[in-house]
């Protein structure tokens, strides 16, 4: 395991965001199919948040794992 999981373990929260988020989307067009329109339109505006976001997270995402540098280890004689 690396010194600093953070990075990876934002990454992979972010990937099952953007995973359950697709899932939701195929749960709502099958709702939609069967004719609960509103439901469905208000999961599609609860995604476009999602969406909306998902730009961002993965900017910054990246901006805070170039950051990240591994500790440089120390020589205990010194």
């Amino acid at each position: 395991m690396p010194d600093d999981p953070t990075p990876a373990l934002l990454y992979r929260l972010n990937q099952n965001i953007m995973a359950l988020s697709c899932a939701v989307e195929e749960i709502s067009i099958w709702i939609d199919q069967r004719g609960a329109s509103q439901v469905s339109n208000r999961i599609e505006e609860n995604l476009a948040v999602i969406t909306g976001n998902a730009n961002f997270i993965a900017e910054t995402l990246a901006e805070l794992i170039a950051r990240c540098k591994p500790e440089e280890e120390t020589d205990p004689e010194d």
